[in-house]
């Protein structure tokens, strides 16, 4: 069975009403059916990537990667949820904590805070912790990672060398390393980004 909004799994997070009745292509009908429709979305997404220069500590930039990744699969692409989530921050408080977010990793790169790789961690831990988006926070927030490693100098991540969508142990690694990040032990994400 792969139910397209089955919530027999925590790969994403779930969807309002609303946000389900904005998926864009008609023939999705399956969970699989949707994840490649993402994945040629992101594939286009680095495609435009390598075509420009850019800042990716830039909330207009952020916003517009998001809308990349999945603008050819979801109608609320690149715009920021209104609706409660069980994780991440409120709706309200989403483009406050995204412009704090962009400041403080503006002032770790400045200052030299933490070597790059960390800065690139902790700017894309942060991302998905706020939420901001109705789903694709952490695919967005680990293309940020890789973006923002690279903006610094440094190679992209591995992000544990493969899919997280489809690979379940890696993902239970990935997701074990944001919950010790989440409580503020960034060594295990740190590692897990470079497996």
């Amino acid at each position: 069975m792969d139910p397209l909004f089955g919530e027999d799994d925590d790969a994403n997070t779930p969807l309002d009403a609303e946000e389900r009745e904005q998926l864009i292509p008609s023939y999705i009908t399956l969970r699989r059916e949707l994840n490649e429709a993402e994945q040629v979305n992101i594939a286009a997404a680095a495609k435009w990537l390598s075509s420009r220069r850019r800042d990716v500590l830039d909330e207009k930039f952020l916003r517009e990667l998001h809308k990349r990744m999945f603008g050819q699969v979801w109608r609320w692409a690149g715009r920021y949820r209104t609706t409660p989530r069980n994780i991440g921050v409120d709706a309200y408080r989403i483009g406050m904590d995204i412009a704090q977010a962009i400041d403080d990793a503006r002032f770790w790169v400045t200052d030299n805070t933490y070597p790059p790789d960390e800065i690139a961690v902790r700017f894309s831990h942060r991302l998905v912790a706020i939420h901001p988006f109705p789903n694709g926070n952490g695919r967005f927030s680990r293309m940020v990672g890789d973006l923002l490693a690279v903006q610094l100098g440094q190679p992209r991540f591995s992000w544990g060398s493969q899919s997280l969508v489809d690979a379940n142990e890696t993902r239970a690694a990935y997701v074990a390393a944001l919950r010790a990040a989440d409580a503020h032990d960034l060594a295990p994400l740190i590692a897990f980004a470079r497996s």
